[in-house]
Formats: C-alpha cells, sequence, structure tokens
C-alpha cells in the first residue's frame, strides 16, 4: 500500500479503550494512514455519537470510521449527515437500526454469555439520575471478552477497562448511517458477546462486505492484521 489520503478513525466499545487498537493503529501507520483512536465515553449512545460525531467533523479531507463492539452503535449514529465519512467498517460490532438498542440486538440471537458476567457499579449520572457502570468480572475477562489472547494480557486489558454504563446499552439508536455509506463487517466467529448470528444478520441487512475471522470479541487485539487489511480494503474501495 502507499501513502493514503484518508484519516482512519478508531471507536471503541465496552470494557476496552483505545489502546485495544495498538496492533491495528501499528499497521495502518506503517501503510501510510493517518490514525486517530478516539476515546469513547460510553456513557449514552447520543451523547457518545456526538462526541465522536465532533472529533470526524474537525478531521480535514476523507474519513474511514470503524467502530468495535458498542462502538459500532456509535459510529452508526455518529456519521449521519457527515459528508466526510466514506467508508463505516465494524469489527465485532453492533450496527443497529433507528430504535434498536445493543441490549435488543445482542438479545436476538442465542449464545451471548456476557450478562452473567457482568458487575454492576451503581452512580449517579451528571443528570442526577441512577445508573450503573457495568464491568466485566476480572475472573471472567479472559473467556468471556478474549479468549484467543493470551492471559497475561487479558490480566491487563481486565485491570483497565472501561465501564459502559447500561443507559448506554438500553439507549435507542437514531437513524443509521449505514443506510447511506458502504459498510465492511468483521464477523467475529468464536464471539461470546455478541452472537455470530447477529452480527451476519446486522451485515446482511446492511448489505455491508462481510469477513468472517476466527475470533473472540476482542478482534482487534487478537487478529489486527485481519482488522487492519479490512480497514484498507474498504479505504481502497471509497478513495
Amino acid at each position: 500500500m502507499s501513502e493514503q489520503s484518508q484519516t482512519v478513525v478508531l471507536v471503541h466499545g465496552a470494557f476496552a479503550d483505545s489502546s485495544s487498537w495498538n496492533g491495528v493503529v501499528d499497521r495502518l501507520q506503517t501503510h501510510g494512514y493517518n490514525v486517530i483512536a478516539a476515546s469513547n465515553p460510553l456513557r449514552g449512545l447520543a451523547g457518545d455519537a456526538e462526541y465522536v460525531r465532533q472529533l470526524v467533523a474537525s478531521v480535514d479531507g476523507p474519513v474511514v470510521l470503524v467502530g468495535h463492539s458498542y462502538g459500532g452503535a456509535v459510529i452508526t449514529n455518529a456519521a449521519t449527515g457527515l459528508d466526510n465519512v466514506k467508508a463505516l467498517v465494524y469489527v465485532a460490532a453492533f450496527m443497529p437500526d433507528e430504535g434498536e438498542s445493543a441490549l435488543t440486538l445482542s438479545e436476538k440471537f442465542p449464545g451471548s454469555t456476557l450478562g452473567a458476567a457482568l458487575r454492576p457499579v451503581p452512580i449517579v449520572l451528571p443528570d442526577g439520575s441512577q445508573a450503573a457502570d457495568l464491568y466485566i468480572e476480572k475472573d471472567k475477562f479472559h473467556g468471556q471478552f478474549a479468549a484467543d489472547v493470551p492471559e497475561e494480557t487479558t490480566a491487563v486489558m481486565a485491570a483497565t477497562q472501561r465501564p459502559v454504563t447500561n443507559v448506554a446499552l438500553e439507549e435507542a439508536a437514531a437513524a443509521p448511517a449505514w443506510k447511506a455509506i458502504p459498510s465492511w463487517v468483521l464477523v467475529a466467529t468464536e464471539d461470546q458477546n455478541i452472537p455470530p448470528q447477529a452480527q451476519t444478520f446486522m451485515a446482511e441487512r446492511a448489505k455491508a462486505t462481510v469477513v468472517n475471522v476466527t475470533a473472540s470479541h476482542a478482534a482487534s487485539v487478537s487478529c489486527p492484521g485481519d482488522v487492519a487489511r479490512l480497514i484498507n480494503e474498504a479505504a481502497k474501495a471509497t478513495a
């Protein structure tokens, strides 16, 4: 690949942070892409999407917008109406239609074991409303989130995980950008968070280009080469 004109903006999901993209960032930068790994607030879908929207709007030139897990729901709403977003890439991610939430989509097909692995921590949001921050129990993190990643790595990931609010997972999505922007999807076939059948359903509904990868939910960590290749494919197709 030669130096690219596109900027790749990466949006992590729940129970992760921007460092979950490190292997992907390294590969994309090696091939000349400008890369931004955004810090997803994980507080509420509309607010998280607006945060990412403002970041993407500040980028000069075309953008390939990438979301992992809950980050897929965020980019779905963040990209709506942004002319500089040329491609959407979903990595083991939610891609909701209007009115759907991450929670409803995760329950649409059997296979997710996430609920039993969560530890809720009661919080009060800035508006004064009650909510819960959701963490994956540390002793369950490896098997639930990243079974194909070395345990010494997942021990660090578990300690540094960023919680998502229950509000964010339950909040209904607005009009989806994937109806107007070409989409690419990586389905993680060993995912314990978002059932692979749900990922495939969402991808087919969006008429996305799909690649199946034998990976856990943490595909950006365990299979960064596959993720980077799919992003490069999307960038080249929309350049």
